[in-house]
């Protein structure tokens, strides 16, 4: 009876130890998101770039096209299964960088994922795509490994932020996520804004109308991309 308390007690010791390494890992990783990498290498960075129907990918677009490209690469586009104007209108882009650097070839790729839940979809069967969702997500994020991730507010972003969070904590990449909030967004943050903004998911949390910045003060004001 003596060794097998002495057992259980030495497994529940070590369960706890382990706990605590746990918290004390994601504590630190939430103190460290958000503040500047010490590294000062000026190396490209691997870039994973969520699109999103409607409104969100011309914003993207937009985005990019003021940022120092060569400083993003290789670039990883994802849109959702069912969205393949948004990857177009991502070649169209990269097309364009080609013109631009005299045919120089620039690294990019494009890829779809599934979508957790299509416009009306019951609840109920949403469970099960959502598995496979997220599933997809994972193996997506363990291909790319990307060094900074870059979204404004499509629902995909979400998993994939998630998993980029949870591959700093148990240290398989650390990620620098940047959230843009859509133009759209007057007085109150998207969904996935709001999840990524409560969870401190994100490094940096941008949003282009003042209001929005005095509401959610972890946020920064950047006026209109658009």
């Amino acid at each position: 009876m003596e060794g097998e308390h002495h057992c259980c007690f030495s497994i529940a010791t070590m369960i706890t130890i382990f706990l605590l390494m746990v918290v004390v890992r994601v504590a630190y990783v939430f103190y460290l998101t958000g503040k500047p990498l010490s590294s000062k290498s000026s190396d490209p960075r691997s870039t994973l770039i969520v699109l999103g129907s409607g409104g969100h990918t011309a914003e993207m677009i937009n985005i990019l096209s003021v940022m120092q490209k060569y400083r993003f690469t290789p670039r990883f586009y994802i849109a959702a299964a069912t969205d393949s104007m948004s990857l177009q209108k991502a070649r169209v882009l990269e097309d364009s960088l080609v013109d631009e650097n005299q045919d120089e070839k620039v690294p990019a790729e494009f890829m779809q994922i599934y979508r957790s839940r299509e416009v009306g979809q019951s609840y109920i069967t949403s469970i099960g795509t959502t598995l496979i969702a997220i599933a997809h997500a994972l193996w997506l994020m363990l291909r790319t490994r990307p060094e900074v991730v870059l979204c404004n507010g499509p629902g995909t972003c979400v998993p994939l932020c998630v998993i980029a969070f949870l591959f700093k904590v148990v240290g398989i990449r650390w990620s620098c996520i940047f959230y843009v909030e859509s133009i759209a967004r007057v007085k109150k943050l998207s969904l996935s804004g709001l999840l990524l903004y409560k969870l401190r998911i994100a490094d940096q949390f941008f949003v282009q109308w003042p209001q929005l910045q005095r509401k959610y003060p972890r946020s920064h004001y950047v006026g209109c991309l658009m």
